[in-house]
């Protein structure tokens, strides 16, 4: 359980540092309006915003690859708190921009979140 735990930990890390690649580099970029449904005049107006958001994600990414290499307990409570502000987030964003956060952002986190606590 702890193995899985940590893949999933890692998984979401990986999740947020592509989030941190698509707003801070790809954002006014075809494929960074593909992947947020934007506009071309909306990227562009908007990038700094994006690429400011992008590295949140990045913090975000950060906690969690250091919890990877970390000892319990200090693993253990670095992962509880990266995960919950995540879960959090994604909340928010569900309720305040699109639905479709809740299952790319705070689905993939709980999930971990739960193997923690579960392996913990």
């Amino acid at each position: 359980m702890q193995v899985a735990a940590q893949v999933l930990v890692a998984l979401v890390a990986a999740i947020h540092v592509y989030f941190l690649i698509l707003e801070m580099f790809l954002w006014d970029t075809e494929r960074g309006r593909r992947a947020f449904g934007t506009t071309a005049a909306f990227s562009r107006e908007s990038a700094t915003l994006a690429a400011n958001q992008g590295l949140y994600n990045g913090f975000m990414a950060a906690g969690l690859i250091w919890s990877l290499f970390a000892s319990d307990p200090v693993r253990h409570q670095i992962q509880i708190f990266f995960l919950i502000c995540l879960i959090v987030a994604g909340v928010y964003g569900a309720v305040t921009v699109s639905r479709k956060i809740l299952f790319v952002q705070a689905g993939p986190a709980a999930l971990a979140l739960t193997l923690v606590l579960v392996a913990g």
